[in-house]
């Protein structure tokens, strides 16, 4: 599969917090969570918490009562802004410090 290199990365060294975004997604769609999280953890979060949105949603317009609806999104927007800086952190932290790369190839 073609996939263009990340212009960050290749510059700077280190990882964009988007990196490993797109192998996540991939991950994901095939039911391999743990592959997704381990690549970039927002994809699972995304995942869960857009199901869940949308599972109360309904339920919230079948039923004719909104106490169902979740309807937390700038939590939830705060929380994925969170995951994203922590995983920026730490995927760099393990590659500069420690020399573990979590996003080499198999």
């Amino acid at each position: 599969m073609l996939s263009l290199p990340c212009l960050f990365h290749a510059m700077t060294g280190l990882y964009c917090p988007g990196c490993g975004g797109t192998r996540a997604f991939r991950y994901l769609l095939q039911g391999d969570w743990l592959e997704s999280f381990r690549y970039h953890p927002l994809m699972p979060y995304i995942a869960l918490v857009a199901s869940l949105e949308m599972m109360t949603f309904l339920v919230a317009k079948t039923s004719g009562r909104n106490c169902f609806y979740l309807g937390h999104e700038k939590f939830f927007l705060y929380v994925a802004v969170g995951i994203v800086a922590v995983n920026f952190l730490v995927k760099n932290y393990l590659l500069i410090w420690c020399g573990v790369d979590l996003l080499a190839l198999p």
